[in-house]
Parts: structure tokens; C-alpha cells; sequence
């Protein structure tokens, strides 16, 4: 029997990230992490993000965030 890890999300609840946004970096800017979202069968990593400049929540996988450093 194969075995794989189990795949665990990178960024927790109440954390600031860095989005790189969307389309010509339509969004960018600092987020905290809101919700992490469940692994579907992509077994992509995806969040809920809310914007620390306004109210926005959005969407955003993994790999569009960065940690944001004090």
C-alpha cells in the first residue's frame, strides 16, 4: 500500500500574508488569513482572505500568498 502524507496548509487562522493578486496584480496587497478551505480533489491548498485595507474577502491558493515579515 502507497502511502502519502497528508497535505496541511502552510498558514494558519488570524494570520497577515501578502496576496499577489490576480490578473496585473489586480487585489495584491496584505491580507489575514480568514478560514482555511477544505482539500477538494485538486488537492490544491486554498484559503478565505479578508483585506486589512478594506472590506474584501477573497479566495487564494497557496501558493499566491507570502508571508508577511515585522
Amino acid at each position: 500500500m502507497l502511502l502519502v502524507p497528508a497535505m496541511t496548509h502552510k498558514y494558519s487562522v488570524g494570520q497577515i500574508v501578502y496576496f499577489e493578486g490576480t490578473f496585473g496584480h489586480a487585489g495584491a496587497g496584505q491580507y489575514e488569513i480568514v478560514r482555511l478551505l477544505p482539500i477538494e480533489q485538486d488537492n490544491r491548498l486554498k484559503y478565505r482572505i479578508k483585506s486589512v485595507a478594506e472590506a474584501v474577502e477573497r479566495t487564494a491558493e497557496e501558493h499566491e500568498l507570502k508571508i508577511m515579515l515585522d
